[in-house]
This record gives structure tokens, sequence and C-alpha cells, in this order.
């Protein structure tokens, strides 16, 4: 099956993605954000993205398959993120996915969210294919990650990923503590335009050399979102104005340094010249700017899918899926649930055994 029609369930936060392409050819990618019912909590409330999961997913089905042309009928395999991401919401999607697979007897291929969001790249269609080994620095609201991907289908490395807060989590913090609203990435940069990058000199986590030996390529930006709250806590004690636009320049300037610092780091010292870069807070315009201009300097070609693609889409999770099929990976089994916690190496889950 060399071009495989595939439908992509992704249920893993907020976003219910639905996505149909045809090998790597996109044909739909529709995408339903129960953001608004989450902005009066200041964040992702598990519960209420699950049940919204629920409400949105037929009519995002039906939309999908209207954009690309398709019927159900016309399917060769239905697609679905298995993990990481919130367990409720998970299950909505993989229950769906389970049914949607069964009753129209398609095969099911449950596949890895991060990897999907590497797969995301090859749906652009005026780019040259994606070369390996590629270093992949995977941004969002509940991951980030730095990836040795061989192989797509087959042998992705986590070579260091956060040990606290993401940096999207990191956005949304620092947002509250400077009364800007949620979400927190689009509202710092907005702050950011008119502050000054250098006024504050935050800590960049995990960046000095006595933590490079153990922890080279993670990430740590909790102590940077408490060095936040110390300098406004301190303004507001001294009877000062918060500068708001310095803060959020600052902060973000803290958080693109140690990014691009350590994705560069991977790529010089594996002796690969590429790096990917995916996931929602790739939309932040300061990050991608940076990324660029170091990463030429170093030598290294940068590649980003369009925006649209780097935010949780079920585009990704079929493209993956149809990658997986034209190598010949067996589909998976339903002996497979949500998986909070998946490890990046399971690009597949529970894929069939032939005899």
């Amino acid at each position: 099956m060399s071009e495989p029609l595939v439908l992509g369930i992704e249920t893993s936060c907020d976003e219910t993605g639905i996505g149909i392409v045809r090998g790597r050819t996109l044909l739909s990618n529709t995408i339903a954000s129960s953001m608004d019912e989450h902005a009066r909590y200041g964040g992702v409330v598990p519960e209420v993205a699950a049940r919204a999961h629920l409400e949105a997913l037929q009519p995002s089905i039906d939309a999908a398959l209207a954009e690309a042309g398709v019927g159900l009928a016309d399917l060769d395999a239905v697609a679905v993120t298995s993990g990481p991401g919130l367990a409720g919401a998970l299950m909505v999607g993989v229950g769906a996915a389970k049914g949607l697979a069964v009753a129209l007897d398609k095969p099911l291929y449950a596949v890895n969210h991060l990897v999907g969001h590497i797969a995301a790249d090859i749906l652009t269609a005026d780019s040259e294919p994606l070369e390996y080994p590629t270093i992949a620095l995977l941004v969002s609201g509940g991951h980030t990650s730095l990836l040795h991907v061989r192989d797509l289908t087959t042998d992705v490395e986590l070579l260091g990923e956060t040990m606290d807060d993401a940096a999207g989590e990191a956005f949304d913090k620092v947002a509250r503590l400077l009364s800007l609203p949620y979400p927190g990435g689009p509202e710092i940069d907005r702050a950011a335009v008119d502050g000054d990058p250098n006024a504050i000199r935050f800590p960049r986590g995990l960046s000095r050399a006595s933590d490079l030996a153990k922890h080279r390529y993670d990430f740590s930006f909790s102590g940077l979102k408490t060095a936040v709250a110390r300098w406004v806590e301190k303004c507001e004690a001294d009877g000062v104005e918060v500068p708001v636009a310095d803060v959020a320049a600052s902060f973000r300037e803290a958080v693109v340094d140690v990014l691009v610092t350590k994705a560069l780091a991977a790529c010089a010292d594996l002796g690969v010249p590429r790096l990917l870069l995916g996931g929602g807070v790739i939309a932040n315009r300061r990050l991608r700017d940076v990324a660029l201009e170091r990463a030429a300097a170093a030598g290294v070609t940068v590649r980003i899918p369009p925006l649209s693609l780097c935010t949780d889409n079920g585009a990704m999770i079929a493209a993956l899926a149809a990658e997986l099929i034209s190598s010949g990976k067996q589909p998976s089994t339903l002996a497979f649930g949500a998986d909070s916690t998946l490890p990046v190496t399971e690009i597949q889950v529970a894929e069939a055994v032939t005899v």
C-alpha cells in the first residue's frame, strides 16, 4: 500500500484533532480547541478536556471527511494517539478509534504523540524529504523533549526532557504572575514586543558546568519561574511598578536561550547538522528567530513545519501511521489503552505479531 488513506485522531490534551492524509499528502486538518473553557481556570482541567473531546469528536470527524472529500468506507486505516498526554483525554480518542476501526473493519494504528510531532514535517509539500539522523526539539504546553531521530518509524532516542515544568507551562505561570491572560505564550510574546530582553538576567536552568555533567540535554524551568516571581514580589514590596514588558522579554529570552543552546549542543555532540522544531511553543517568533540565526552560524539546517501542524493535530498522527504502513509495520491489536507516560522510544503500541 504505497499511499494509504489514513484518518488520525488526536486527543492528548485540550485540542480535538482529526486529520486525513493520503501517504504524505495532507487532505484535511480539523482542530476543535477547548482552550476558552480552560481559560477561566488559568490552565487545562483534565475533566473539562475529556468532556470537550466527547462533544467535539463526531462533528470534527464529519468536518475532516468533508474537507478531504472522502467517506469512512474509503479509508485504508485509522490511527490514534495512545500517549503520552492526559489519561482521561486520551481515553476518549482511543475508545473512538477502536470503535471506528472495528465498525469499519479497518486496520488500527496506535502511535506516540511526540513522534507524531516529528511526522508533521513530512506533510510539508514544498520542502525536501526529512533526512536522518536529525535532532528534534519538541516544545509544547506539556512536553519539552530533545530527541535523536535515526528513523521515524523504528529508531527515536530520548536525549533529554524537562525535569519539572514544560516550557509552555512556564509561560502560563509567568503570565499569571504578570496578570496576563491564559494561555501565556501568546500573551508573553505580545508583552515582550516593547521590552528589553537584556533588562533582567534571569537564570538558565541546568546550564552550569556542574549541571551539564548529568543533565546536558535536560531542561528545568521551575527555578526560572521562581526567579520571576521573586523579582515581581520585590517590585511590589518596594512600591515600584512592575515593568511587565521587560520582565516578559527577559523571561522569554532565558527560555529561548536554554532551548536553543541545548538543541545545538546535541547537534554538535552527535555530529548531526539538522534540527527539527515542533510543538505549539514553536509559534513563539523569538524562539524561531534565535534558532534560525544561531543554527546558521553553527552550520545546522533548521526545519519548522507549518504552524498549523506544530500544535496538537490529527494530521500528524495520520502521517505517522501512513509511514508505518508504508514501511511494512503490522496494525496494532486492540490490546492497548491510554498511556499517559508512554516513552518516546515506543513509536507504535501493540503491533500485531505476524506468524
